[in-house]
């Protein structure tokens, strides 16, 4: 008996350490470990040595990307399952959704609503119990969903303005009728809220909010699924309160306000056609009433101008500054500038981030002179917004749910105040133009061609090691942006005596690690070590980092602190331009140098010691870029082939075997010689040359020629600009001009009957003043008066209180119109 048991202990000790060692082996709910004998991690697909059922624990979806709105059929590669056997979806490891397999097993996971964008987690269970696989997908802002996907409004102004005259004409949708999958479909409108969480305080004593999609009712039930519905709507007697919302569409089927549900969805639009009757009426009245709520609300609100970031002063700063700016999809030059809400302008940009207290955002305009439009001068002007359109961390409740707290809190506004109603003044007066007289643009940098390094303060030198180096290295943020260079590849499949980039990786704080390649001819990005495609999203919101890249050639990689750095292909070489804002002034160090617009000491050593920039030697400079190499415990990049574990991986992060050209003879000889000299002058023109020699191409050499011009424009661009601030129109008078940077001259004339006190002209000086006094203009029979009664002298001094009383006038009546106002509101 005791043998007996002690040869049981013995077998069930084996099974369970089988057991553990067959599991080990395993990736269910290890996706992302590296194990002893296999891996879970993305890279292992590269390296093939990836456990047996990698592919099916760690799952991969199609699409990839869906908007918060959810309702997003998510195809799970890799899992077949019996004809509608159960499928449970796990969101975030708390939202469970019921997902489906279709006729062929295929399993799908449908996507929740969400009140965030970011890539989201999401596992997946077969026995309802262990959700042991595991994936992700992209939750996007509405706005930047793709279109085939979504309930498309035709004719969208008459939707949001419907009412205003009281038409009866039919509103009109399409969709893709083969996303529904079913014969028979409901039509239903959804209403977006903000409700207050009663006495529970918020952060930083504000209230707290909710935000809340809800189902309100259906515009058609059962209807045939031919792609096409038109209606005519009436006014809502139950639910005129939701006064933003979106049409979803759906299966007959699926119960009436089902939630997490295979859907499609429209953009989020004012119900204009679904308000009161009221509205129908009146609509400008019914409007200025609102414009008057809302400007009372904003009264109680705290005060978000302060913390929010100046405007650049021109548009080409704005486009150029590409870590803190971004271009508004609203009103875009690229896209033919059609600026609805911003008339007489051809561009707009958004500051990136979110300010950090009240998660505002700032929006900057420009016309076609370039200059930046302020509201003070036109309807169009640049106005900041008491919530970012993109939202901002940690997203999910008011005011910083992507675009509905926007809506809510800027848009339906503006709407009230300006587009229904003439109450603009009101609007303006809450969301009034920052202006750009603090605005400071940043540093750039950059590596081009085969590679020359131009340093935040200017100095350029040319630095071909091999291997794994700093850029920037700056404790400040935690900032650390590391180079990779390789071999120049020539065409013949020989190797030049030179060096290239060859990728770029980087990362802030805390932040996702962005490592940008060239793979063939293009950019290939990865976020932790794992590709991220840009086949279906352009933007992607990270952690702690933005990724934008509208095309294969082109990335620009967007920090929470405003660095920017810009990735791009040229000719097959790549090219690197990193911006940093003021704030990491002597805060730098690395190849790209210390940033303290001193170009004498950018060749700081990783030890400290400066060499002299004017009198340093090609291999002096070697040496320099050399000290600069990697640790490897530092390091940011990807070693997902055999070739760069073998290269870069195992060996020093500087190949010390590797001796480059540091001149190339201009032998007359040579055949590429003369037409080099033709194309290769000016700044720029000795890398030029060398690259021309050294990949033996013209192309090559006149593309870094090219690189270098245009990084030399960018910095003329982020000049520092003065300006004097903007300067008020004179109550009965004219201003000509709307340019307040230096060296602008403004003209001032009044209408006919007043006569102009102060400046006709005043002139931006370059210490950020105007010449001349603030003009006035007084009537006739009120300067007659003063000047008749009294001596000059006198006269002067009565005239100026004339002109205080008069301002005093003008304030008092302002203050009676607006009480006025607010008492018409409260008898209403």
């Amino acid at each position: 008996m005791t043998v007996n048991y002690r040869l049981t202990v013995l077998l069930w000790g084996c099974f369970l350490i089988f057991s553990s060692k067959t599991a080990s082996q395993s990736c269910m709910s290890k996706c992302g470990d590296i194990l002893e004998q296999c891996s879970c991690h993305a890279t292992c697909v590269s390296l093939q040595n990836c456990c047996a059922d990698y592919n099916q624990s760690c799952v991969q979806v199609t699409p990839y990307s869906s908007s918060m709105l959810g309702g997003t059929a998510l195809r799970i590669h890799s899992l077949l399952l019996h004809p509608n056997e159960r499928v449970l979806c796990r969101f975030k490891g708390e939202i469970e959704r019921n997902g489906f397999t279709d006729a062929e097993g295929q399993a799908y996971c449908v996507t929740p609503l969400l009140y965030e964008t970011g890539w989201i987690q999401f596992g997946v269970s077969i026995d309802g119990i262990n959700f042991d696989r595991s994936g992700e997908y992209l939750s996007v802002h509405p706005s930047k969903a793709d279109p085939a996907f979504q309930v498309t409004l035709v004719n969208t102004t008459q939707w949001q303005n419907y009412g205003m005259q009281n038409t009866a004409e039919r509103l009109k949708m399409t969709w893709n009728s083969s996303l529904i999958g079913a014969e028979m479909v409901n039509i239903e409108l959804w209403g977006y809220k903000e409700f207050s969480r009663g006495t529970e305080a918020g952060t930083h004593g504000s209230v707290s909010f909710e935000a809340k999609m809800s189902y309100l009712y259906s515009l058609g039930k059962n209807l045939p699924n031919t792609g096409s519905f038109s209606f005519v709507p009436e006014p809502s007697k139950e639910h005129t309160d939701w006064e933003l919302g979106n049409i979803r569409i759906t299966a007959s089927s699926i119960s009436d306000g089902a939630r997490d549900v295979q859907a499609l969805w429209s953009g989020g639009h004012v119900l204009a056609w679904h308000l009161e009757q009221a509205f129908r009426d009146d609509s400008t009245a019914w409007a200025k009433n609102k414009c008057l709520q809302w400007d009372d609300l904003e009264e109680k609100l705290p005060n978000f101008l302060d913390e929010l970031i100046d405007c650049p002063c021109t548009l080409a700063q704005a486009r150029a500054d590409t870590g803190r700016f971004h271009t508004d999809y609203s009103c875009d030059i690229e896209k033919g500038s059609v600026c609805t809400y911003h008339p007489g302008c051809v561009h707009c940009v958004r500051a990136i981030q979110a300010s950090p207290t009240h998660g505002s955002g700032q929006q900057c305009c420009y016309d076609s002179s370039g200059d930046l439009v302020l509201t003070g001068d036109s309807v169009g002007g640049s106005t900041p917004d008491r919530a970012h359109d993109w939202g901002s961390p940690p997203y999910r409740e008011p005011p910083r749910v992507p675009g509905y707290s926007h809506w809510l809190y800027d848009v339906m506004s503006f709407y009230y105040c300006c587009l229904w109603s003439d109450h603009c003044h009101i609007y303006f007066n809450r969301r009034p133009s920052s202006g750009c007289r603090s605005y400071q643009p940043p540093k750039a940098a950059a590596v081009l061609g085969d590679p020359h390094f131009i340093t935040f303060d200017g100095f350029s030198y040319t630095f071909n090691g091999k291997g794994e180096y700093y850029l920037v290295l700056s404790p400040h943020r935690e900032l650390s942006v590391q180079a990779r260079t390789e071999k120049v590849k020539l065409k013949k499949g020989t190797v030049a005596n030179a060096t290239r980039l060859s990728s770029v990786a980087m990362k802030e704080n805390a932040s996702d690690v962005i490592e940008v390649r060239q793979t063939e001819g293009h950019l290939q990005v990865l976020r932790n070590q794992r590709v991220l495609p840009f086949t279906e999203q352009r933007w992607m919101d990270l952690h702690g980092v933005l990724v934008f890249s509208p095309s294969p050639q082109d990335v620009t990689v967007m920090f929470s602190s405003g660095v920017g750095v810009e990735v791009h292909v040229h000719e097959g070489t790549m090219a690197v331009t990193v911006l940093l804002p003021t704030e990491f002034t002597n805060k730098t160090q690395g190849l790209l140098g210390l940033m303290n617009s001193d170009p004498s000491d950018d060749l700081l050593t990783h030890l400290g010691h400066i060499i002299s920039s004017a009198d340093a030697t090609a291999e002096q400079i070697f040496t320099f870029g050399a000290g600069w190499n990697i640790s490897k415990t530092s390091s940011l990049f990807t070693y997902d082939s055999k070739s760069l574990l073998d290269d870069y991986y195992i060996p020093p992060s500087h190949d010390s075997t590797f001796f480059p050209a540091f001149s190339l003879p201009e032998s007359p000889d040579d055949p590429l010689v003369a037409d080099m000299l033709t194309m290769c002058f000016g700044e720029g023109a000795r890398f030029c040359k060398y690259d021309t020699l050294t990949t033996r191409s013209l192309a090559v050499g006149n593309s870094t020629l090219r690189v270098f011009q245009n990084h030399q424009a960018l910095i003329k661009v982020l000049e520092p600009v003065v300006s004097c601030g903007w300067i008020p129109v004179p109550q009965s008078g004219k201003k000509n001009g709307s340019n307040y940077l230096e060296g602008s001259t403004l003209s001032f004339s009044c209408n006919e009957g007043f006569i102009l006190y102060g400046s006709s002209e005043r002139t931006c000086l370059d210490d950020g003043t105007w010449t001349g006094e603030q003009p006035y203009c007084i009537t006739d029979n009120k300067v007659g008066f003063v000047l008749g009664a009294v001596g000059s002298l006198s006269a002067f001094v009565t005239m100026g209180i004339m002109i205080n009383l008069h301002n005093r006038k003008q304030d008092r009546e302002r203050k009676e119109k607006l009480d006025q106002m607010e008492i018409q509101e409260q008898t209403c």
